[in-house]
Formats: structure tokens, sequence, C-alpha cells
């Protein structure tokens, strides 16, 4: 609650509606005299998240970061996370406004972004995990992840352009929390490491594997010192929204049919780091939810999952190549550049997959694919998403594609059964 109507610091039911009165960039959103209902959604750790329906079908999404974690108010957050969201979808949407919300406003006294109500979609990883793949969206997120690369990268930017972005996207803390827990703290201990008594076993042959820690101290250092492109930097299947529909994904239909739709959503933990970043934790929440599939015994399933990081990379791939020849520079970036630069973004994805993997299951923020089994097939689910993502991280300098490192993630994860 808030100390007065007109106190919007900490947005509550009852004051949303001033607010919207307050804001004119949101007066042909929504109309604030005939709001119908207004409703608090927020379920993640950080943020207040209302839905605001006015009389005539008209919708908006309020966003409004905390100053602390929502469920340990003791451990508390920067509420600049907002700004730094803003400025990767404002810049998201320039690029590919297919796949990400519609941008209405952004308060920067309040903390508060103002976007498209996407309640007509559903998030990707709780359709997984009712068994619901949606494969369509695993091509269209490589699709945007190279637009939204493209442009905000050198290649499609002016070099002082993307200097001044660096700096405005700087996102420190944030980027500290992914630094700490997918990189070190699964391989140390930490008070945020919980698994079963039976994954015990599987976390201590983690840490007590050279290779693999040192291969987790390279990834960290190229997550901390490469500056390419502004990216997302927590694309995994909870940041998804999904729509299925008659006509294909961004198609049109005659008959005026629902078009599937796929948008990524909440960026705050984005900043101008790694491209291969965003593609590895998408590859990453693949794994673990092939591990749920095979765990329940549908092996069909896992299949069709493993098949996604192929078509995510595909798809990745194709874009950024059709793109390349409207780079700004081409007098030294030749044609072999761009072959390099691929391999490169395919082996960091490949690296920062296994590393989102294992601290899915190691460390702070576990994902419901897995914690929603029940213990015995959690275990059995756990340690076959920890076996997968150490040999994901060992071999892939050896396989360069895509396709047949997923298809060794499934072995993998059948043989932890």
């Amino acid at each position: 609650m808030t100390g007065s109507a007109s106190d919007f610091s900490q947005l509550s039911l009852e004051t949303v509606t001033a607010y919207l009165a307050s804001r004119p960039a949101l007066g042909g959103i929504v109309d604030v005299t005939r709001i119908a209902s207004v409703r608090e959604v927020g379920d993640g750790n950080l943020n207040l998240v209302f839905i605001i329906d006015d009389a005539a079908g008209a919708s908006v999404v309020l966003k409004q970061s905390l100053p602390h974690v929502r469920t340990d108010p003791s451990w508390p957050m920067t509420r600049e996370r907002s700004a730094r969201e803003a400025t990767v979808l404002g810049a998201h949407v320039l690029a590919d406004p297919e796949h990400v919300p519609a941008f209405y406003d952004f308060d920067a006294e309040n903390y508060v972004l103002a976007i498209e109500n996407l309640s007509d979609h559903r998030v990707w990883r709780n359709e997984l995990n009712e068994g619901r793949v949606h494969d369509y969206a695993a091509a269209e997120l490589g699709r945007y992840i190279a637009r939204a690369a493209f442009a905000t990268s050198p290649l499609g930017l002016d070099p002082l352009e993307h200097k001044r972005l660096v700096a405005r996207a700087v996102n420190p803390e944030l980027q500290q929390i992914t630094e700490d827990l997918v990189f070190t703290e699964p391989y140390i201990e930490h008070a945020h490491n919980v698994v079963l008594p039976g994954n015990e076993p599987d976390v201590a042959a983690l840490r007590s594997d050279a290779a693999l820690v040192r291969e987790m101290g390279l990834a960290k250092w190229r997550f901390m010192t490469t500056a390419q492109s502004l990216i997302h930097g927590d694309l995994h299947t909870g940041s998804v929204f999904v729509r299925a529909g008659e006509a294909a994904a961004g198609g049109t239909d005659a008959r005026g049919a629902t078009t599937a739709s796929v948008r990524a959503f909440d960026s705050e933990f984005g900043f101008v780091g790694p491209t291969g970043f965003d593609l590895g934790a998408l590859w990453a929440n693949f794994i673990i939810a092939g591990a749920r599939a095979e765990a329940l015994g549908e092996p069909a399933r896992a299949e069709l999952i493993l098949s996604l990081p192929g078509r995510l990379w595909s798809a990745f791939e194709a874009e950024y190549r059709t793109l390349w020849p409207a780079r700004i520079d081409p007098r030294v970036w030749t044609d072999e550049v761009l072959e390099r630069l691929l391999d490169g973004i395919r082996d960091d994805a490949a690296i920062f997959a296994a590393a989102k993997a294992i601290r899915r299951i190691v460390g702070f923020a576990k994902a419901s694919d897995i914690e929603s089994l029940e213990p015995a097939l959690r275990e059995r689910a756990a340690r076959g998403v920890l076996h997968a993502g150490r040999a994901l991280a060992l071999t892939r300098h050896g396989i360069a594609d895509v396709d047949a490192l997923a298809a060794e993630s499934l072995a993998t994860l059948r043989a932890a059964h």
C-alpha cells in the first residue's frame, strides 16, 4: 500500500487508475475514465505487475520494479533495472517488433514500464510442462535473437552509437547475479545450492571435475568481457509467451484465423554482452524440458524437444546470414569474418547452455520442469541434466553441429535413467 493516492513509488490496486491518468503517453492506450478491472498478477521474484482493462476491451500492463526481492525483503535489488529493461525493449522493438511486447511508456521516476497485454498467450515453460511443445517457437526465437543481435552490434550500429549503447545499458548488479548464480555458486559450497540427497554425489562429481570448472571459468570470463550486442539476458522458456494458431507464426490468414505468436519478455537482465548467451539460455531449458519428458516416460516428446536447439540455431544462422550484406563496414568484415563470428557464437551458445542447465539444478531459482516432479523422478531427471550439461561443456569443441550436440544430450538424459 502507498501513503496517498498520488504516491506512485509503489503502486497498489487502489492507486493504479490515478497513476494511469497521470501518464499522458497512456491516454490513447486505455480510457482511464472507464476502467473495468485492475489485477495484480506478478508471480516472479522482483516486480509488481498489474493488468488493467477498460470497458471497451483495451488493455495495458504496468510493471514496476521493487527495491528488494519480493519473497525476501532483506535482499536489496536496484530499481534501476527497469530503466535497463526499457533500454533493451526499446531497442529490440525497433529491431524486431514481431517478437517482443509493444512498448508504450517508461516512467523513470517511479520505475514503471507500460507494455502490451499478452494475456491471450501462455508462458512457454508452463505449456511445455503440460506436454504442449509449440515447436514452432524455437525458430521464431532464433530469428528474434539474430535481428536484435545484428541491429545492436557494430554490424548494424554506428560505432559511436554502439559505444553509447554499451554505456546506457550497463547493468552491473544484475550481471553480477548471473556471474554468481550461473558460473560460480554451483561449483562451490554456497547457501543458494540445494539438491535432493540422491543428487549430492552428482554435484560433488561436478565440483571435482577440473576440466569442467576450467570451462565454466572461461565461460564466466566471456560473459564478463564480451560486448557484442544488446542481449535479453534471461531468455529462458519462462520468459517467452506463446500462442498457437491456425496460421504460421508471423503470417497472415485470409480467413482471419488467429496466427501463432511468440514474444520474449522480462529483459531486465539485459546488457551489451555475448550474443550466444540468449541462444544458450534457451538451449539449456530445452535440455531441462527434455529431461522432464524422459522422466515421465514420454520419449517421443523428449526427442521433439531436443530437436529445438537445432531449430533455434538454424533460424538464427539463416537470419544472421540474411542480414550480413547490410553490415555497416564491409571493408574488413569479409564473408570469412562472418564464418568466424558464427563459429564463435555457436561455441558460446553451447557452453552457456551447459552452464545454465547445471545452474537450474544446483542453484537458486530452479526450474519448475524438474521441481514439479515427484522426488524419485526428480532425482533421475536432475542427474540427467547435470550429466548432459557436463558433456555439452566438454565435448562441444569437437562437434560443430548443434543437432549432433542435442542428440548427445538426449542420449545422456536417457543413460541417466
